[in-house]
């Protein structure tokens, strides 16, 4: 069922509070999706993982800008405590291969990359030739990339009994285009990779459409967007349904070098998550809330993909 609210905002504030919940969620990236879009070229990825035997969020964020490509990780337990953030300078002014060495509360933490015969495409994020390991007390809790035995060999470990528990919970990109946008998505930890493809004309156009693919399939489409510019409907991917919220406004009625935002979840019911919350306020919304959300995550519920989608010139 296709829910559009228009300009009835308090109706879709679970979706609002969502992606507040991300911007709390997000260590690496402190700008918000109002800033230039010069400054956005970056995707965020957080992992679920177990440190001490609790359970931890790893935040890797890969960046692009004038002076090159560039790397943040931070680590932070359930709680807002960060245990410890490394940011690695773009390319220009640092090594593509190298390592961190970290003391945090009696444990050591280690990070180890190699992205010197990394391939790149349009966006920051490695596509292939490069490895992103982080370890405590010497066991791999994230590893990355697809040079794992490079990686193995280099923390003289036998890559048949390296074992990473790390789960891929979610991740924020912004793409761009004028009509066409498109996205990687994998919508499960081993699920397969979709091509996610939106299209949306807004120049010139009484009516325009919104239309979403996946792997070159239509999966929904919403017309009279002017009226329906805000909105959530359920589409089936790989068996699971995903959730779709969509907010174009800045599109049709907004600045320009505005964008949009897209969130592609596939928690089993989010409605779950807001039963018996009122979040018409916007100053409810703290940490508490905050707190919920992850815990969510962590107990398996879904995968959230955040699109900020800009307009190119």
């Amino acid at each position: 069922m296709m829910k559009c609210f228009g300009a009835d905002l308090e109706e879709f504030q679970p979706w609002c509070f969502v992606v507040f919940i991300w911007n709390q969620l997000e260590v690496a990236d402190s700008s918000s999706s109002s800033t230039t879009r010069a400054a956005q070229n970056v995707v965020t990825c957080i992992y679920q993982c177990k440190l001490r035997g609790r359970s931890c969020l790893i935040t890797v964020s890969w960046t692009k800008n004038l002076m090159g490509q560039g790397l943040s990780v931070g680590i932070d337990e359930l709680g807002n405590h960060c245990l410890c953030k490394v940011d690695i300078k773009p390319w220009l002014f640092s090594k593509r291969k190298g390592s961190k060495n970290l003391e945090v509360e009696s444990s050591k933490i280690d990070i180890l990359w190699d992205l010197s015969c990394a391939k790149f495409g349009s966006g920051p994020e490695p596509l292939e030739g490069f490895y992103l390991a982080v370890l405590f007390n010497q066991e791999m809790v994230l590893l990355l990339g697809d040079l794992k035995k490079e990686a193995c060999k280099k923390i003289d470990s036998d890559y048949a009994k390296v074992h990473s528990d790390a789960i891929f919970i979610a991740k924020r990109e912004h793409i761009f285009g004028k009509k066409f946008y498109g996205a990687k998505a994998q919508f499960s930890d081993k699920g397969q990779v979709h091509d996610v493809r939106i299209e949306c004309d807004t120049l010139g156009l009484n009516d325009p459409c919104l239309v979403i693919r996946i792997d070159s399939k239509t999966v929904m489409q919403v017309k009279q967007l002017k009226w329906k510019f805000r909105g959530n409907h359920t589409i089936l991917v790989d068996g699971l349904p995903v959730e779709v919220f969509w907010d174009v406004h800045n599109w049709l009625f907004g600045n320009a070098m505005g964008n949009a935002v897209f969130m592609f979840q596939t928690c089993i019911s989010t409605e779950k998550l807001w039963t018996g919350q009122s979040v018409s306020d916007p100053s409810v919304l703290t940490w508490a809330y905050s707190q919920q959300f992850r815990d969510s995550q962590l107990q398996g519920l879904g995968f959230s993909l955040i699109l900020y989608a800009w307009k190119n010139e």
